[in-house]
């Protein structure tokens, strides 16, 4: 099991319409941060989400962790602030990249 943070800017301009007043982060881009860090972390190329669950929102300035077990196949993954789970799912491993 691996963890590393999981920065996303307080700035972020998904934040900006999502939603006025009380600022969340869309799931797409938590997922899009995820996949992109487990790539990098691995070496690995990911194949597409095959499973998400959201637990609670993100707003701005929250830090964030990111944990994640590499099998053959998927790439299990759990996303915290603090002590409180934020997201967790599966990602499929690009067939033939498996590490």
């Amino acid at each position: 099991m691996m963890r590393l943070p999981l920065p996303i800017a307080s700035d972020h301009p998904a934040y900006a319409g999502h939603f006025p007043g009380r600022p969340v982060l869309p799931g797409v881009v938590l997922l899009d941060h995820a996949m992109l860090t487990i790539e990098a972390a691995s070496g690995q190329q990911l194949a597409g989400l095959l499973v998400a669950k959201f637990h609670s929102p993100v707003s701005p300035g929250q830090l964030l962790w990111l944990e994640f077990r590499l099998d053959p196949a998927a790439v299990a993954f759990t996303i915290f602030h603090e002590q409180r789970k934020v997201a967790d799912g599966k990602f499929a491993v690009a067939e033939g990249r498996a590490g």
